[in-house]
């Protein structure tokens, strides 16, 4: 089967030569006039200007943990570490920066020709921009695919590494890199974002009662800008390392299991038909002129849903060639491929019904804002850990019936104190489950990264002048994309918390391969119990200081738009022009300044539990992180998501419409909610991942030198 592998490169060109040709299809359309063509040149200019500079302070990081992955690996003879994981861990790094900044520049090329397509017809604004979002998801699935076949051609071919359990161990280390860009590229980009939003929402439309991305508010800009260096950029990083931890991490388990190269050539033949399927669905998306938000999100999702069907149909089909042929259980593996791409669309289904304004929950909480701000705050904390229920319990059906279809069984430890060959089965169907549901990754992150274009689309809408009827439009577009947002990191939590499961299980392995001693991960163990307090300690500080970056920064902003109000003359008759530039830049330096204390502390606090606790304490802590931080990251996604779209359900003339006391409250929610769903919620997914990366990545260390 390792003759096969050549899929992995397949997979590759075809997702980047569809990506090519929508990007050519999206710059065929008119940037609009000479007014739009200049605003969106300004956006543009200040998200290559932030991503430039956040990419030399991340290298510069990146160099010491190079440095220091070196010293570890070659120092021990690679016995502590694999010689070829800090260069995996580059390269890493280098294919999620590129995945991020691919999307960012289409976004910033798309943002004013969707507004020019919005012009003429709602049907062409949508194609357009989802068009662009294309762009983004198949170069995000493209390039992951190169790099997972890039390593495997390496180690199997150039350096004669062919014991599956050996490859799969050193590959399980390759997400590392990854996932630490990821998680700089979201803390940094949601901070920017989320500050440029709540300065210019809480001066321009309460204080000012001035419209949303009206051109006489200072930070209107920057908060277009934000939309892509934090909504684009930062979530192509962030789903390019879900997608990528995902591959690998079953790697690991599908040798550990005993299915040979058969369990380690299955996901990526998956996730080459997840690609053919992710194009054919993609054709399907499309809509009629004065469509609902109901059908406009018809429209989207039966081109997820028909991708994911067809999938399941291809997955069946692979299962029995690769594994059938082979003689292993490939029925249950099949089943266990079903629960995943099952489990994503439910939780798909679920987010929305929480988060869209054509439903209940957020019709009722925007309500609320008839008794004032602080009963839709209180309205919308109480939606969002409602609305954990159903992803929680999805997930949990999910890891449960993929276990035991895969073959596992209660039975988990034998006389020996060794994991059964029965529970080594079971783990590869929670590990392939994982990857059936991000099979479809490239049309899902089709259908979110579309959502900032439509807003930017809108703001350089009003920033134009166009008629009332383009920003209905872009309005609409622009609220099926806080949907399609909130759906995508739900999306992205559910399999980071599959994908969580079998890195840990993967680092008990690696562990207890590497030492003697029978080690107890048990919740009796203290060791473990203490680490799971620590991990779940871990999930809430890393929000705290993600939430107060955003509120620091967002402080800044308030401020120098207050400024340019009172000292900056005829602003508000529009005799003069804002100092625009004045909040990019406030916003690029607090976002960098911000951003490296809680990206560190995914690497830091792993570590010093490991060399206090022992390996154990790891165990627990990535239990605690792993289960915490699922629950928090669904309740700020879904709470912020549900805010942002009970303001937009005011504006659309419910409870008064804008300017009313009911829309002012729902700023002031939405303003609470921006950090929630955009910088805190969708980083702690990458915080789970990289918790457990670090921890298998140091296991020889912390096996070293550990104190308890």
């Amino acid at each position: 089967m390792d003759r096969f592998f050549w899929i992995g490169f397949l997979g590759f060109a075809l997702a980047i030569i569809f990506a090519l040709l929508q990007a050519k299809k999206v710059m065929s359309f008119s940037e609009g006039t000479e007014k739009m063509q200049k605003i969106a040149a300004n956006i543009r200019q200040g998200a290559n200007a932030y991503l430039k500079r956040q990419y030399t302070t991340v290298a510069k990081v990146f160099v010491v943990v190079f440095i220091l992955l070196v010293i570890i690996a070659f120092a021990s003879g690679g016995k502590m570490l694999s010689k070829f994981t800090p260069f995996a861990f580059l390269t890493g790094g280098i294919w999620s920066m590129l995945a991020g900044l691919v999307g960012m520049k289409i976004a910033t090329n798309s943002n004013a020709r969707t507004a020019q397509a919005a012009s003429e017809s709602l049907n062409k604004g949508l194609r357009v921009a989802f068009s662009s979002g294309s762009v983004m998801g198949f170069t995000v699935v493209g390039l992951g695919m190169l790099d997972i076949s890039i390593w495997f051609t390496l180690l199997y071919f150039v350096f004669g590494i062919q014991d599956p359990i050996q490859l799969g161990n050193i590959m399980v280390m390759n997400g590392m890199g990854a996932s630490f860009m990821a998680l700089f590229a979201r803390v940094g980009g949601g901070i920017y974002t989320k500050a440029a939003d709540v300065g210019a929402d809480l001066v321009g439309k309460v204080e000012a009662g001035i419209p949303e991305d009206d051109p006489r508010n200072p930070a209107t800009i920057a908060d277009n800008v934000g939309d892509n260096v934090g909504d684009v950029a930062g979530m192509g990083a962030d789903l390019y390392e879900s997608y990528v931890g995902s591959i690998l991490a079953t790697f690991a388990l599908g040798a550990t299991a005993g299915y040979g190269f058969e369990g380690i050539l299955l996901p990526v033949a998956l996730a080459f038909a997840g690609i053919v399927c992710s194009i054919l669905g993609s054709f399907l998306v499309k809509t009629k002129e004065n469509a609902t938000q109901k059908s406009l999100l018809t429209s989207l999702r039966t081109g997820t849903y028909v991708a994911a069907v067809l999938s399941a149909i291809c997955a069946a089909i692979l299962c029995y060639i690769i594994l059938g042929n082979a003689g292993y259980n490939w029925i249950g593996v099949f089943i266990a491929i079903v629960c995943g791409l099952v489990g994503g669309c439910a939780i798909g289904y679920f987010t929305e019904y929480f988060t869209s304004d054509s439903y209940k929950p957020t019709q009722e909480l925007a309500a609320t804002s008839e008794t004032g701000s602080a009963t839709i705050i209180i309205g919308g904390l109480s939606l969002g850990m409602k609305s954990t229920l159903a992803s929680i319990l999805i997930v949990a059906a999910a890891v449960l019936i993929s276990y035991f279809a895969a073959g596992g069984t209660n039975t988990i430890i034998d006389a020996a104190g060794a994991f059964t060959p029965e529970f080594n089965k079971g783990l590869y169907g929670i590990g392939i489950a994982g990857v059936g549901m991000l099979s479809t990754l490239g049309i899902t992150l089709a259908t979110d990264a579309y959502g900032p274009v439509a807003d930017n689309a809108g703001g350089i809408a009003e920033m134009s002048g166009l008629p009332e009827e383009v920003r209905d439009r872009t309005d609409a577009l622009d609220s099926l994309g806080n949907t399609t947002a909130a759906t995508g990191k739900g999306f992205a939590i559910g399999s980071a918390s599959l994908t969580a499961l079998a890195l840990l299980v993967s680092y008990v392995n690696i562990v207890q391969e590497n030492t003697d001693e029978v080690l107890n991960f048990t919740l009796t163990s203290p060791t473990v119990l203490v680490g799971m307090f620590i991990g779940a300690m871990l999930t809430f500080v890393f929000s705290a200081f993600t939430m107060s970056a955003v509120q620091k920064a967002a402080q800044s902003i308030v401020k120098e738009v207050r400024r340019q109000f009172r000292e900056i003359k005829g602003i508000m008759e529009y005799e003069a022009e804002p100092d625009y530039a004045a909040c990019v830049s406030l916003c690029t330096q607090g976002a960098l300044h911000e951003m490296v204390v809680p990206a560190l502390l995914a690497i830091i606090v792993p570590i010093l539990t490991g060399l206090i606790i022992g390996p154990t304490g790891v165990v627990g802590l990535l239990g605690g992180v792993s289960v915490t931080g699922f629950a928090m990251a669904v309740f700020m996604s879904n709470a912020g998501g549900a805010w942002d779209n009970a303001k937009k359900y005011i504006e659309a003339g419910h409870h008064g419409g804008k300017g009313s006391d009911c829309h002012k409250a729902a700023v002031v929610g939405d303003t609470v909610g921006d950090p929630f769903k955009d910088t805190s919620g969708p980083s702690l997914n990458i915080l789970i991942k990289l918790c457990s990366t670090v921890s298998i990545v140091f296991s020889g260390l912390i096996l070293a030198f550990h104190l308890m």
